[in-house]
């Protein structure tokens, strides 16, 4: 029977994302992921009130962060994880498929040659199928690209921690719309997914309540969302899915955070250099995205 680690989820209403500190009830040792970076738009200043939750709930508990773990460039919050890592320590890791997301975004966002493009800013790409550990917890990582090229999943005992690749099994998929994204290669990821033992738990980034339902969730299981989900569940096919997905994302309208949390989180959660004034600024690309 697979370890199970203790989870804790914080939820971040502004921008619908779930945060989650993942610790071995043996050893204490804590992993972080997708953190999120308080971000008020109309101003542009940030905040850092969620994180800090996060940091009084590992101090609390004695944990001891071992791993802040990205599931993918988030487009809809900035990430938090460097200001935690100054705080807590821990290594910060990624899918190895950032480097694709940087190149894309690199262009889009006209960063120059001063942004590097081969994932440095963090300290672990993850490719599939590679193994780690929190403390005595095996733990493993699953390439699950389709809502972007850098998505992965990481299987730690018991419990998958999947991004955006699902949502609850009312609410369905995720958009496959962004640079790099894939309808078919998000369905061929969530067959890895439901390969999973039935009882997986998994955790999901978002939640936004789908109609008729009153509370925000977060957590389900392989064996729930085989059965139930509303666009991928047992005996959906891949072209029907693909369909169904690609007619679904012309709909769609962005992500209201997504011009600076992508500027931010292809620098794994850092502020672009300052300019000469001292300052720091987000570019805003017209007519592009």
């Amino acid at each position: 029977m697979a370890a199970k680690p203790d989870v804790t989820a914080f939820f971040d209403e502004a921008t619908n994302t779930v945060s989650y500190v993942v610790a071995d009830p043996d050893t204490r040792a804590a992993a972080i992921v997708d953190p999120v970076l308080d971000y008020d738009a109309a101003s542009g200043r940030t905040g850092r009130a969620s994180a800090d939750k996060i940091i009084a709930h590992v101090k609390e508990h004695r944990l001891a962060c071992q791993w802040l773990l990205e599931t993918h460039v988030h487009a809809d919050h900035l990430s938090a994880a460097p200001y935690i890592q100054s705080k807590l320590g821990g290594r910060l890791a990624i899918g190895a498929g950032i480097t694709i997301v940087q190149e894309t975004f690199g262009k889009v966002f006209n960063a120059g040659t001063e942004f590097e493009r081969d994932g440095s800013q963090f300290d672990r790409l993850f490719h599939d199928g590679e193994e780690f550990a929190l403390g005595s917890i095996p733990a493993r990582v699953i390439h699950t690209p389709g809502h972007t090229p850098a998505c992965i999943t990481y299987v730690i005992g018991d419990a998958a921690f999947i991004g955006d690749t699902l949502f609850m099994p009312d609410y369905g998929t995720a958009r496959t719309d962004f640079p790099g994204g894939s309808a078919r290669e998000l369905y061929r990821s969530i067959r890895k997914i439901f390969a999973l033992p039935g009882t997986t738990r998994l955790f999901l980034c978002h939640d936004y309540k789908a109609p008729g339902r009153d509370a925000y969730a977060w957590e389900t299981t392989v064996a729930e969302e085989r059965r139930n989900n509303v666009h991928v569940h047992d005996g959906v096919g891949e072209d029907e899915f693909v369909k169904m997905r690609e007619a679904r994302d012309k709909t769609l309208g962005m992500p209201k955070l997504i011009i600076p949390s992508i500027q931010v989180n292809m620098r794994a959660g850092r502020m672009p250099e300052p300019e000469e004034d001292g300052k720091v600024y987000l570019k805003v690309p017209v007519d592009l995205l």
